[in-house]
C-alpha cells in the first residue's frame, strides 16, 4: 500500500495577488505524517493558521477562499491542486498576505518547484477514500453537475459550455495524476471580458494582466471602452470589430479553458482532506458546486470513515491456509483465519469463511447459528498475529498471547455463509514485544464487530 508523502524542502514563490495587487511571498514546507494542508499567514499576529478544508471555505465567486476566524486566504486552489495531483499528503503552507501570488495564472510553477525538491516517503500508509457507488450532486440554477463513479485511481473529465462564438463547447480528460504536470498544469485561468470590466472598474482585481489568464473578447463592444480597458490592462490597442483572445501569448491548447477546470477540480477536492480512488465527470463546473461537492464528500466519509478493504475472490492470495500454518501453532478447529489478502508495514487483511459446519455451531445455537463473539476476537487476534509474526526471523518460534481487549463492539450478528473480511493494524511500533492493535471485521461493506487489544510476543520453550 502506497504511503504518505511531504515535501523534500521547503520552496518559496514571489509575485503579485489577484485582488490586493501586494507583492506576496508563498512557502510550501514538509509537514509531519497526518498533518494534511494547512495555511500559516505569517503576516498576522499569532501566525493563526486555516486548515485547508472544504468547511473553512467562505467564498467561491473570485477563486477558492479559506478563513479561521478574522484571517483569510484567497486563491488556493492553483498551488492546493499542485500538491494534491503529485501525490503530497502533508504541506505546510506560508503566506505573507492574504491570498497567493497569481503568478501565471496556472499550477506551472508549483509543480516545478514539487519536482525541484522532490517528494518524500513518510512512515503511515496513505488513506485513500476509495468510491464504491455513484455519489453526484447537482445545481438546478446553473446546470451543473459533479458525478463520482467507482475507479482504480483518480481522474476527471470535465464538460464547459458558454453562451460564445468562441468558447460555445470544451470537455477535457485526465486518466492519471502522473500527466497532471505534462497535460494540465500549465493551463491558465480564463476570464470574459464582460467579467472583468465591471470588476476592474470595482478595482476587484488589482494584479491581474494578460500573462497570468486568457482573456476572451466574445462579444463586441464599443471601441471606446475596449481601448480604455486595455490601458487599464496595459496592452496594446485592437480593432473592437474583431473577436478573439486578448492575450499576447497562444494557448497552450486549443481546450486550454477545460483543462483549466479540471485543474480547479483537483485544487478544490483537495479540501476533502484524503486522496480520493474514483472518476469524476464535471459537467459546466466552478468553484461553487465544487466545494459544494467537496463539503458532500467530506460528509460521505465521515458516514463510512471506516470503509471495508476490496476483496477479490479472484486474486491469489499472500497465505493460503497452508502458509497460515508455518505461522500460527494453531489447528482445526481453532485456526480461525482462512487466508491473507494484503498486508502492509503496519496492516493486515484476512479472510475467514463462515460455513454451517463450523464445530460451534452445534452449540451456538441449533436453532439459530450464530459466531460466538469471542471467536470473532480470537479471529481478529490471530490476524493480528500473523502481521507481527511475519515481522520477525524464525516466525515459528514464537507466539502472540493477549494482554489486554478493549473498546470491543458487536455491531450485527456473524451466521453461516458469511465472508469475515479482517483489517488489523499497528496502533504503534512494537515495544519490548508488546504489540497494540486496532482491529475491524466486516461482512461485505457493513462493520460487524470492531476491537483494540494488546499482545505480547513470546519466544517458545
Amino acid at each position: 500500500m502506497a504511503k504518505q508523502t511531504t515535501l523534500g524542502g521547503s520552496f518559496s514563490l514571489y509575485g503579485k495577488g489577484l485582488h490586493t495587487g501586494l507583492a506576496l511571498t508563498v512557502t510550501f514546507n514538509p509537514a509531519p505524517e497526518n498533518h494534511g494542508y494547512k495555511i500559516q499567514r505569517i503576516d498576522l499576529e499569532g501566525e493563526p493558521i486555516i486548515e485547508a478544508i472544504a468547511e473553512n471555505v467562505i467564498d467561491t465567486s473570485r477563486g477558492t477562499v479559506v478563513a479561521k476566524g478574522e484571517a483569510r486566504c484567497s486563491t488556493i486552489e492553483h498551488g492546493l491542486a499542485a500538491l494534491y495531483a503529485l501525490g503530497i499528503d502533508n504541506c505546510l503552507i506560508q503566506v505573507n498576505g492574504p491570498e497567493f501570488p497569481i503568478l501565471d495564472g496556472s499550477s506551472k510553477h508549483y509543480v516545478e518547484n514539487i519536482q525541484r525538491v522532490g517528494i518524500e516517503e513518510q512512515n503511515a500508509e496513505k488513506d485513500y477514500y476509495i468510491i464504491k457507488k455513484k455519489i453526484e450532486f447537482h445545481d438546478k440554477k446553473t446546470g451543473s453537475s459533479i458525478v463520482i463513479l467507482p475507479d482504480e485511481q483518480f481522474s476527471i473529465t470535465a464538460m464547459i459550455s458558454f453562451e460564445s462564438q468562441l468558447i460555445n463547447s470544451q470537455f477535457a480528460t485526465l486518466d492519471s495524476m502522473s500527466d497532471f504536470a505534462s497535460e494540465i498544469s500549465s493551463a491558465r485561468t480564463f476570464v470574459f471580458v464582460r467579467e472583468i470590466e465591471p470588476l476592474l472598474n470595482l478595482g476587484l482585481i488589482k494584479g491581474g494582466d494578460l500573462d497570468n489568464a486568457i482573456v476572451i473578447y466574445e462579444r463586441e463592444m464599443p471601441q471606446e471602452a475596449l481601448d480604455k480597458l486595455a490601458d487599464t490592462l496595459k496592452v496594446e490597442h485592437r480593432d473592437a470589430t474583431k473577436l478573439g483572445y486578448l492575450n499576447s501569448k497562444p494557448l497552450v491548447w486549443p481546450n486550454e479553458p477545460a483543462r483549466h477546470k479540471i485543474l480547479d477540480i483537483i485544487g478544490d477536492m483537495a479540501l476533502i482532506g484524503r486522496p480520493i480512488k474514483g472518476r469524476i465527470i464535471a459537467t459546466r463546473p466552478g468553484h461553487t458546486i465544487n466545494n459544494k461537492f467537496a463539503r458532500q464528500m467530506r460528509k460521505e466519509i465521515r458516514k463510512n470513515e471506516v470503509q471495508a478493504p476490496i476483496y477479490d475472490a479472484n486474486e491469489e492470495p499472500l497465505m493460503d491456509v497452508n502458509k497460515i500454518r508455518n505461522l500460527l501453532p494453531h489447528r482445526y478447529p481453532m485456526q480461525l483465519v482462512d487466508k491473507v489478502i494484503e498486508m502492509g508495514s503496519n496492516y493486515i487483511v484476512a479472510v475467514k469463511n463462515v460455513t454451517s459446519n463450523e464445530e460451534f455451531f452445534q452449540g451456538h445455537f441449533p436453532q439459530e447459528p450464530v459466531m460466538p463473539g469471542v471467536l470473532q476476537i480470537e479471529a481478529m487476534a490471530q490476524a493480528g498475529g500473523l502481521l507481527v509474526l511475519s515481522s520477525v526471523e524464525e516466525p515459528e518460534r514464537w507466539s502472540t498471547y493477549f494482554l489486554r481487549i478493549n473498546d470491543v463492539k458487536f455491531r450485527r450478528k456473524v451466521v453461516p455463509g458469511d465472508t469475515l473480511i479482517f483489517r488489523v493494524e499497528l496502533m504503534a511500533p512494537i515495544r519490548h514485544g508488546i504489540s497494540t492493535m486496532r482491529g475491524y471485521v466486516f461482512v461485505g461493506e457493513t462493520v460487524v464487530m470492531e476491537a483494540t487489544f494488546t499482545a505480547q510476543i513470546v519466544k517458545n520453550k
